[in-house]
């Protein structure tokens, strides 16, 4: 009888954590879902490039995980029951309710409008394909000399003003940021910031903290009104509302307390990654929602799976930071190197090389998801399978576990 995992969630944080559970078990022992609502991998990172008309390449799921073993479900996720380990589904066969003995959550975020009034009227978000296909089509339908506001000063809202002034010259960009732009870079970071928002012509509000979204403005704490044809609200990220309506634990926003190895503290059979898990890193410090966090979450939730079935070690490998890559449109970027828990030093990459560098972070970011199984070993691992005493349950993972 196989072991039934499933996943939840494509991006990639599940997609990896799919491709590295099928690179490391028999296929006779473990019976591997991947669900997701979209037909294709979103490069997430690149959704401010869609936005402003760039073409990115396809990434259909089905192709990518073709031969690996893992079983593609193409449905929207509806619920998941912790007690009874199982999830509710609805897709081109209506609703369905799967069964799984581990289950990994890896669902993400999406944009979070802060319960600004007006923000989610009348704001348009690129937290994922369909916001940023919408822009898309504002974004193309403007005048010359339309006024385009970008709100939030984070590594999103920074690429989004970049991207968009460089691509759309004859538009006026500005950006509201709460706090001032770019203060937690070094001085080097901040100084090429400001040079390139400069040369770009993009307008920048600091220390503004927005109370309200109108159909043609934003207004600010200060009095001011921030004139507005299209508005972009880029203040952060919300995580996937299903996992707070489960048994499990979770913080006050959403996010599935685990321990270091990415497991529910509440719930031994789930283990959650990416921006679902509220996952401590060095100096006991949340890990941030970024897809620098999602792989190697992912990578320590199926490793740890992989120790807990086959009676092997478990994973001891710290998740740090090594730097912060933001593109600041096509030819511009910003590589600012920071301590293993996200602080900056004072060392920089700057220029047309850091814009090379994010360049190929994202390329390489894509390519990994895109061959889930590359080097996969010839023999993968077995499954260990412990004896349960009559009238016993329990979970094959717990089992293995056991044994080790």
């Amino acid at each position: 009888m196989q072991h039934r995992i499933i996943v939840l969630g494509a991006g990639y944080a599940g997609a990896v954590a799919a491709g590295r559970l099928a690179r490391r078990l028999r296929r006779e022992d473990v019976a591997i879902t991947l669900v997701n609502a979209e037909p294709d991998f979103v490069e997430r990172v690149r959704m401010h490039q869609l936005a402003v008309g760039q073409d990115l390449r396809p990434r259909p799921l089905d192709e990518m995980f073709a031969g690996t073993g893992v079983a593609l479900r193409l449905a929207k996720v509806t619920g998941v029951d912790v007690d009874r380990r199982a999830v509710a589904v609805t897709g081109e066969n209506g609703a369905e309710e799967l069964e799984y003995d581990t289950l990994v959550y890896a669902l993400g975020s999406g944009w979070n409008d802060r319960g600004v009034p007006g923000a989610a009227e009348h704001a348009h978000e690129i937290a994922g394909r369909p916001g940023a296909l919408r822009l898309r089509e504002r974004l193309a339908r403007l005048d010359a000399g339309q006024p385009v506001v970008v709100v939030g000063g984070g590594l999103t809202g920074l690429e989004a003003a970049t991207e968009i002034a460089e691509s759309r010259p004859d538009l006026d960009v500005a950006l509201v940021a709460r706090d001032g732009l770019g203060d937690w870079l070094s001085p080097k970071g901040r100084l090429h910031l400001r040079k390139v928002f400069g040369e770009l012509g993009i307008t920048v509000h600091e220390h503004a903290t927005v109370t309200g979204v109108g159909a043609d403005r934003v207004d600010t704490a200060d009095g001011t009104s921030v004139p507005a044809a299209v508005i972009v609200w880029t203040a952060g990220f919300a995580v996937h509302p299903i996992a707070r309506a489960t048994a499990l634990e979770v913080t006050g926003t959403g996010r599935i307390v685990v321990d270091g190895t990415m497991r529910s503290v509440s719930h031994p059979d789930v283990y959650a990654v990416g921006d679902a898990a509220m996952a401590m890193g060095p100096g006991g410090k949340p890990l941030r929602m970024s897809c620098a966090s999602g792989g190697p979450t992912a990578w320590q939730a199926a490793d740890a799976i992989v120790a807990r079935l086959t009676g092997g070690k478990l994973p001891n490998v710290p998740i740090r930071y090594f730097n912060q890559c933001i593109s600041l449109g096509r030819g511009e970027g910003l590589i600012q190197y920071v301590t293993a828990d996200d602080r900056a030093v004072r060392a920089a990459l700057t220029g047309r090389l850091a814009a090379v560098y994010k360049e190929l972070v994202c390329k390489g970011a894509a390519w990994s998801v895109a061959r889930p199984t590359l080097g996969m070993p010839a023999r993968r691992r077995r499954v260990v399978r412990k004896p349960v005493p009559a009238g016993s349950v329990v979970p094959v993972a717990e089992a293995a576990e056991a044994s080790a």
